[in-house]
């Protein structure tokens, strides 16, 4: 089966969803964000306020291409990782790529209290979050192989849908 990458918009539960999933896969697991301020001893908005989000998808693209060339991994990507074509290359041709689609107002549950989404330091979260799922829901279902509705079940029942989907013959 290869790698497993999740890709979505923010609040998908791209990494929680990708820790049962490598647990019930018995793969590692990799969070794309967590992996960059790993390596540059920086967190993600520090990144945005210094390097701009440009600056931020530069070193987003390095280490996507870096991950996504190892084996057997399942992948969490941060929300805009989409939006480099060149990183959208990588998720396709090396992995199967599952697409959390997560509806604005689920997104906007979620995510409220978290302030570590630079993207979401705005007057109107709600409409920033609609904004980017516009731009990037096309971009999403580009590069999936599947699309997975997140609307209920705990995260660790939608790592066995998901499982189910990508191996349809294994063991129930």
């Amino acid at each position: 089966m290869g790698n497993l990458f999740l890709v979505g918009p923010m609040g998908a539960g791209k990494t929680t969803v990708g820790r049962h999933l490598a647990d019930l896969l018995g793969r590692t697991f990799i969070d794309a964000d967590h992996e960059i301020e790993r390596r540059t001893g920086a967190t993600i908005p520090w990144i945005f306020e210094k390097e701009g989000e440009a600056g931020f998808r530069l070193r987003e693209e390095a280490v996507i291409a870096e991950l996504t060339a190892m084996n057997n991994i399942v992948l969490a990507t941060g929300g805009g990782a989409v939006t480099r074509e060149q990183s959208r290359l990588y998720l396709r041709q090396r992995g199967t790529v599952i697409y959390l689609y997560t509806p604005v107002a689920m997104q906007v549950a979620r995510t409220s209290r978290d302030r570590n989404r630079p993207l979401l330091q705005t007057s109107n979260p709600e409409a920033r979050l609609r904004e980017l799922l516009t731009i990037r829901d096309p971009l999403y279902r580009s590069i999936a192989h599947h699309v997975v509705m997140t609307l209920d079940g705990s995260a660790r029942e939608l790592a066995q849908k998901i499982i189910q989907i990508i191996q349809p013959n294994a063991i129930k």
